[in-house]
């Protein structure tokens, strides 16, 4: 199996999914109320919003994956449409992504949170094993004004991979002193 002539790693996916896993357990089980509540750097989200918010990156990779198994059956322009129509409503979607955060994180933190995630990764773990090699190849187009970390198209195997890329630049946007 490949990507543009690279060869997928399944176990370097299983293996950052599983570290991000641990890292967000031990950030949740060291931090600190009063640290929770601090402002993350270069955003309006506080920790804890941030940490809903980088947890919500692996639930969003469990709902694009049967996007990216459509749309990598049909022509490329029915994806590149879609990405085009999505970008057009950038500016809603960023308001939209800001209230999300700020309201998941008054349901999911501490070991709701983890558990979540734990949950997620289990179901990532699952079906990544059970995808063929012709399935991880298969591409989309995304709306690059979404996400700094969507490209122009992605294949399968690079959107099970998202969820960390986007973790691990938002981790290092918290505050956190005790982790």
């Amino acid at each position: 199996m490949t990507t543009e002539g690279q060869p997928i790693d399944r176990q370097r996916i299983h293996d950052e999914l599983e570290r991000a896993r641990a890292d967000l357990q031990d950030i949740v089980s060291h931090a600190t109320p009063a640290e929770l509540r601090r402002r993350t750097q270069g955003t309006k989200w506080t920790n804890g919003q941030m940490l809903w918010h980088m947890t919500f990156g692996f639930l969003i990779v469990r709902r694009l994956l049967p996007l990216v198994r459509l749309f990598g059956r049909l022509p490329d322009r029915a994806s590149r449409t879609f990405a085009d129509v999505l970008n057009a409503a950038t500016r809603p979607f960023n308001h939209i992504n800001y209230l999300g955060s700020v309201g998941g994180a008054l349901v999911f933190r501490g070991p709701r949170l983890t558990a979540q995630l734990d949950r997620t990764i289990a179901q990532l773990h699952r079906r990544l094993d059970a995808e063929d090699e012709d399935a991880l190849d298969r591409r989309m187009h995304f709306p690059v004004g979404w996400d700094p970390f969507f490209l122009d198209s992605m294949t399968l195997a690079e959107v099970y991979s998202y969820a960390t890329e986007h973790y691990d630049y938002h981790q290092s946007q918290l505050t956190l002193t005790s982790s």
